[in-house]
């Protein structure tokens, strides 16, 4: 594939530094591009721009500067939490010039086959367990993307033999033209990141683009038990594999038998894929999974249906499948304290991820949630704020309106942590309520529902404070 090449002698703009910026800046230079590395933020806060500048790559800092954009310029490359509102991305727009992220010039210079995983939730944890999955059948997974190494430098380095596992965000994916993943997929679709998309058809159709160029030889791996991902099925041009934890597929990967409302959650159940030639394969017993709750079986699924689409062994899968503990942030055991157990889950950055957490838990549950407020109402937690909570803790923007979800789910137990205090101190006050409130046997769970970014830097900062936090109660 050629793409960097195409812009040998011609004039690129890098908007954004960070780890991925840095990189395709180096890939296109060293194609031969001219590029301009612009970011915003102050010249003591860009402490990549040195190292790029000794390449004789141009970095400009402090602002967008008048003129950055021209007709003279080839293709603009901006960092995926750039919103496409900025001046430069819009003048690039008006100028007919090419706006895409680091996944499409990845993409055009990797030599591996490309696994690319999207969701709303879950994409963390299914793209780890993957990588787990294909080590064990003895082929070479490479983790990349918004997990591991920079996209670009891992494409740089592959080689035919390897297999490229991504994390793709729908702020990637969006900034893509040709990217066509061997194996995609989608894991569910919730109404999540509007204040970048603006609706939920520009969130939905960013995510569907991970199949707009595949082919026939290709592989789409969908969740069928998600009414977005399952509205696509007309639109994927490329083999189809489902997953499926409520219906028996006649070809793909699911239960036996599946969860339903008649049959209790105690029943035994198989992990089952069902060949092209309806023959079933026992891969595992769901209660041998590593990783708890029932979203966690549906990011099993999705993980036994991408390495089986790679290629996998089918002996090779149930090992991994038991021995894998998880991802940092998402569900992560912390500590017992006075017979409370503190889990956290930190990355749960909408509702339907805090709502899938308190499904996976047993015991009653005093939550923390709210932070950054987007717009949502949360209504959608309340019943399982009924059926699961004890009492809620709520912080951050959001903290009036978490707390008033938990009235009209009839919790009694509310509290509203001030937020005048610096960020960590207010975290702490919040694990301090939550584990008054706490009794021997019951849970306090960090589920925030909400991003971190009115109070944290990242919801693995939250999350490490917690951790912190609790060990030190």
């Amino acid at each position: 594939m050629n793409h960097p090449e195409m812009y040998k002698d011609r004039e690129v703009v890098v908007l954004g530094l960070a780890k991925s910026g840095v990189q395709v800046a180096k890939t296109l230079h060293e194609a031969g591009a001219n590029v301009i590395v612009n970011d915003k933020k102050d010249r003591e806060q860009c402490p990549e721009a040195s190292e790029l500048e000794a390449l004789g790559i141009s970095v400009l800092c402090g602002s967008h500067p008048e003129g950055l954009i021209h007709p003279g310029v080839s293709l603009l490359i901006k960092n995926p939490g750039i919103p496409y509102s900025v001046p430069p991305v819009q003048k690039a727009i008006e100028l007919g010039i090419e706006v895409v992220t680091e996944v499409e010039v990845a993409y055009h210079i990797c030599q591996a086959p490309i696994i690319g995983i999207t969701g709303s939730n879950g994409k963390t944890t299914t793209t780890t367990w993957v990588d787990k999955l294909l080590e064990a059948a003895g082929m070479h997974p490479i983790v990349a993307g918004n997990i591991g190494t920079p996209l670009c430098e891992a494409a740089a380095a592959a080689s035919p033999n390897d297999w490229m596992v991504v994390e793709l965000s729908s702020f990637q994916l969006k900034g893509t033209k040709d990217f066509r993943p061997a194996v995609g997929c989608l894991l569910n679709v919730a109404e999540t990141h509007l204040d970048y998309h603006g609706d939920m058809e520009d969130y939905v159709n960013s995510k569907a683009k991970l199949f707009a160029n595949q082919l026939e030889s290709d592989v789409a791996v969908l969740n069928f038990d998600d009414p977005v991902c399952r509205k696509l099925v007309p639109y994927v041009k490329s083999k189809l594999l489902p997953f499926s934890v409520t219906e028996t597929l006649v070809e793909g990967v699911y239960l036996d038998p599946p969860y339903a409302a008649d049959v209790q959650d105690h029943v035994s159940r198989t992990v089952i894929y069902r060949d092209t030639d309806g023959k079933p394969h026992e891969i595992v017993q769901v209660d041998e999974i590593g990783l708890p709750g029932r979203f966690n079986v549906e990011n099993a699924l999705a993980a036994i249906a991408i390495s089986i689409a790679a290629g996998a062994n089918l002996e090779s899968l149930a090992e991994p499948l038991k021995s894998f503990r998880g991802v940092e942030h998402r569900l992560e055991y912390v500590e017992v304290k006075n017979g409370v157990t503190y889990y956290n889950n930190s990355k749960a950055t909408n509702s339907k991820a805090t709502i899938m957490a308190l499904g996976a838990l047993d015991a009653p549950i005093i939550l923390i949630a709210g932070g950054l407020d987007r717009g949502s109402d949360y209504m959608e937690l309340i019943p399982s704020f009924k059926e699961k909570l004890k009492a809620v803790v709520a912080l951050g923007e959001t903290r009036e309106k978490i707390g008033r979800v938990a009235e009209l789910a009839g919790l009694t137990q509310i509290v509203l942590v001030d937020t005048e205090e610096d960020a960590a101190s207010v975290l702490r006050t919040a694990i301090h309520e939550a584990a008054s409130l706490a009794e021997a046997g019951d849970i306090v769970l960090l589920s925030p529902a909400c991003a971190s970014w009115d109070m944290f830097a990242s919801y693995e900062e939250r999350g490490r404070i917690f951790k912190e936090a609790v060990h030190n109660l």
